[in-house]
């Protein structure tokens, strides 16, 4: 297995992995960052301030980089779509899931989103799959029902394994999948950080219709400092820098050695919430865990990289 010394490599490359490894503990811990956020306010309160936060950042660093290009109409409707998808309906679906869905559970989940990206690819863009990825498609499926029923055989048979909020982090994988699949081809014209500008501003604006017909701004007067805290932290850090350092990774390195480092992800995130809000650390969770992310790896192991 090839190794990374950050002392012999390039100081640009070594840079860049220092950024990948920010961004993916600070996605690791957004799972934690949302439940505390989701004591005191709505989910679309939460995705409406938190983007709104993303918003700016994201602006600032296009601006300050001098790439802000105004996009033409099929641009802006391609965008659309992406918003609505990455932004509005995505991040409604893990809101709204993680109100009765532990992080941990979330985390391990949202870990399988490269399976559903392989799947897609095979059924709507005719690339193959050998044996091996199909052995680690099955295996991960085995791995997310060890993790939402929690080891309960019995659950499992009955059709009682899982909350309401399991089921929409469920779909919420396979739809970021899509998502992703999606923005390809956007990422090879534009520059990754002024797409995201656009995608995160129009999936706001979509929101925006949700916030000002529900509670509105008279939840956000009810935060306490925890709450405005776990929204800073997703707003600045999560859907701000770590997009930013993300992407400008990604222009320095391969994408395949960039995606290793979201295996990190789901440990940070089982590791923060047993911490912080107390969530129990399972062996049935934790190797259902360890199964999906073998899973993941033999499914990505020949592969170049999902953009």
């Amino acid at each position: 297995m090839k190794r990374y010394n950050l002392l012999s490599m390039p100081r640009k490359n070594a840079i860049a992995y220092m950024e990948v490894f920010f961004a993916v503990v600070v996605w690791g811990g957004s799972f934690i960052a949302t439940k505390i956020a989701l004591s005191e306010i709505s989910p679309v309160a939460v995705v409406w301030t938190r983007f709104a936060v993303g918003v700016i950042i994201l602006g600032i660093a296009v601006a300050l980089r001098h790439q802000f290009t105004f996009p033409n109409r099929r641009e802006l409707a391609y965008f659309a779509l992406l918003g609505f998808l990455g932004i509005t309906f995505h991040q409604w679906l893990q809101s709204t899931g993680l109100v009765t869905a532990q992080a941990s559970t979330t985390a391990w989940i949202v870990s399988t989103t490269p399976i559903y990206m392989a799947l897609f690819s095979w059924l709507f863009l005719h690339e193959k799959l050998n044996w091996l990825q199909m052995a680690g498609i099955a295996l991960a499926a085995i791995g997310v029902l060890m993790v939402v029923s929690k080891g309960e055989i019995r659950g499992l048979m009955g059709m009682k394994f899982a909350t309401s909020g399991d089921f929409l982090i469920m779909i919420s994988a396979p739809n970021w999948a899509v998502f992703s699949i999606l923005s390809r081809s956007g990422l090879k014209r534009h520059q990754a950080t002024q797409m995201m500008f656009f995608v995160m501003l129009i999936g706001w604006l979509f929101t925006s219709i949700l916030f000002v017909n529900g509670p509105g701004f008279r939840e956000i007067g009810h935060l306490t400092l925890k709450g405005w805290l776990g929204l800073g932290f997703l707003g600045v850090f999560c859907s701000g820098l770590a997009y930013i350092a993300w992407y400008d990774a990604l222009q320095v390195v391969p994408a395949s050695q960039v995606g290793a480092f979201l295996y990190i992800e789901p440990l940070v995130a089982v590791i923060v919430a047993w911490f912080l809000l107390g969530e129990p650390l399972l062996i049935s969770s934790l190797i259902g865990g360890m199964i999906i992310l073998i899973g993941v790896w033999l499914v990505q192991r020949t592969k170049k990289s999902y953009s």
